[in-house]
């Protein structure tokens, strides 16, 4: 299933995770995002970036959901639950925003 940007082709697998991590850019993350329905804001994009951050320069480390809620707690200087990161990501948020940002699917079991 590959995505289609400014008229390059960007391939992934079957999925829909990008097959090659430097293919990615935020108009590759637009592209997934629409496929997936969902509405990229300001704190989908930390989230994303986040996850990002934690692949590329923490040793492959994918965060949890239960991570996310706590480094977003910190970020926006709120108190946050599980159900705010879901509204953003509503198909499991690390795994939906990691594919977004263009990172390999997690093999991992659940969210916490």
């Amino acid at each position: 299933m590959p995505y289609e940007v400014n008229g390059t082709t960007v391939e992934s697998d079957a999925n829909g995770y990008l097959t090659d991590i430097n293919a990615w850019n935020e108009e590759v993350g637009k592209a997934i995002a629409a496929a997936e329905g969902v509405e990229m804001t300001e704190k989908s994009w930390d989230v994303v970036n986040y996850l990002r951050d934690e692949y590329i320069n923490n040793g492959g480390n994918q965060p949890n959901d239960r991570n996310i809620v706590k480094a977003m707690s910190e970020k926006w200087g709120e108190k946050l639950s599980s159900k705010d990161i879901y509204t953003l990501f509503p198909m499991q948020p690390s795994k939906q925003a990691a594919k977004i940002g263009g990172l390999p699917e997690s093999r991992r079991k659940g969210g916490y």
